[in-house]
């Protein structure tokens, strides 16, 4: 490709990018009657429009500039941005990514603050699926190096003249010999939304497929095919048995940092060609080139992260990151982000959240009124906050306290609405040590406590 051709493609993308930007800013479903404060959303990236329509109009603004959000944002959505801390206001209730990972968020400070951070897992398991059975074909057919080599070798060298290039291209096959992936076994490490796609591509496929997930939900465990795969009892088994490996684990640091290092590549098959989608980190890049230059591997290694101890390596077919780059993963993502930011700030439910628990709860009735806080677990907290209201003389209809690790998340429903929500709120914050936020949820858009922007207390910010 010329430059002038990189140039012209990159004034496309461009283009397509501020388009998809001012779409976001106009995005909106169809309008309703309600005409109060709306809840406030603010986005990072050009966040798809289908997904963006998913709050009703009136109800919800939505707009990447904060100055547009009157009393400030009570959401943030994003894709890739790299959020800062200060880019945080103290309105808001919730964070969503347009995606699995949440490495671009500064999840611990965020959770120190008292804040969801939501993920959408599985909304593009099935665009990564396809790109590691693209992976599979590219590791084991010749086929990019075929491509180059026409157009880096065979056009040049006969000098554009059809009939030698025609023959030139039937000649030259013999050069690029691979094999079929059918009957081959693929080991999958980590079965999730992605891996478990990847299970039934490959079986539909014909391949052999052996698992590994220490770490398996039960939600996965009913995705997978049963009988059909084989479920390693350790990595290192899993190693020995595959033909090709795929890699879909999260990049945590302790943990599957150069999870493929040294000691693993020893005991792979030589020719093994690893793919990795997930993290470009859990790859050792050196212990991999050092094993290229050995002659101890000569396996293909396909990936969409650039690894400095591969560059240019004719074994390491790497790519954009397009794992999750296609119109309907985008769609999916930000229309599930959508979906748990509204229903946590209209019914406090949490789903899919990589740092609070998560809790489904229903809509509130017009009789009753829920109050949400956010506070460290600690002992001792729960009992506090259930004596202040009952000295207060307000009954509870019900109650939950869910916990993961430092933090807790209770919620009280509670009869009929009190005098003065905010007084309330303010002296619970005062009185019970931990709590870090609290909010009124009574029925969104209906009465006073279901009014967008109401009744949110923030003690760490009220104390600075």
């Amino acid at each position: 490709m010329s430059t002038d051709d990189d140039i012209n493609m990159l004034s496309k993308l461009l283009e397509e990018a501020k388009k998809r930007k001012e779409e976001a800013k106009s995005a909106a479903a169809p309008a309703t009657d309600y005409d109060g404060p709306s809840f406030n959303v603010q986005t990072f990236n050009a966040i798809s429009p289908v997904g963006l329509q998913k709050y009703p109009s009136g109800k919800y603004k939505v707009s990447p500039e904060p100055a547009d959000l009157e009393g400030g944002p009570h959401a943030i959505m994003l894709r890739s941005h790299k959020l800062q801390v200060e880019e945080v206001n103290h309105t808001v209730r919730a964070i969503a990514r347009c995606g699995a990972g949440t490495n671009n968020i500064p999840v611990d400070k965020m959770t120190e603050m008292g804040i969801p951070v939501f993920n959408t897992p599985g909304a593009n398991a099935n665009a990564v699926k396809e790109l590691v059975v693209c992976g599979l074909l590219l590791a084991s057919r010749g086929i990019s190096e075929g491509i180059n080599h026409v157009k880096q070798n065979i056009i040049p060298e006969e000098d554009s003249d059809y009939p030698k290039i025609a023959a030139r291209i039937e000649k030259d096959k013999k050069m690029f010999v691979g094999q079929e992936i059918a009957g081959k076994t693929l080991g999958v490490i980590g079965l999730g939304h992605i891996g478990s796609r990847v299970v039934g591509a490959a079986l539909s496929l014909g391949m052999k497929v052996v698992g590994y997930d220490p770490a398996l939900s039960l939600d996965a465990a009913w995705r997978l095919p049963g009988e059909q795969m084989t479920r390693a009892s350790s990595i290192d088994d899993l190693l020995k048995e595959a033909d090709y490996i795929s890699l879909h684990v999260p990049y945590i640091k302790d943990k599957t940092h150069h999870l493929i290092d040294a000691e693993a590549l020893k005991i792979m098959k030589p020719g093994v060609s690893i793919c990795n989608f997930a993290r470009g980190e859990i790859v050792d890049g050196a212990a991999l080139r050092a094993a290229y230059e050995s002659g101890t591997h000569n396996g293909k290694y396909v990936s969409d992260f650039a690894d400095k101890d591969l560059m240019g390596h004719p074994n390491h077919l790497v790519m954009p990151h397009l794992g999750a780059s296609t119109g309907e993963a985008e769609e999916n993502s930000a229309g599930m982000a959508a979906d748990q930011i509204i229903d946590f700030l209209e019914t406090g439910s949490i789903r899919n959240s990589v740092n609070f628990p998560d809790a489904r709860l229903d809509p509130k009735d017009t009789q009753s009124s829920r109050l949400c806080i956010v506070n460290e677990n600690s002992p001792g907290v729960l009992g506090a906050v259930t004596s202040f209201l009952g000295d207060k003389g307000i009954n509870i209809e019900q109650q939950i306290n869910l916990s993961r690790g430092g933090i807790a998340y209770t919620v009280i429903d509670m009869t009929g609405q009190p005098d003065d929500p905010a007084g309330l709120q303010e002296e619970l914050g005062a009185k019970v040590e931990g709590i870090l936020s609290s909010r009124f949820i009574g029925v969104p858009f209906h009465n006073e406590l279901g009014r967008p922007g109401t009744f949110y207390h923030v003690t760490w910010f009220q104390e600075s």
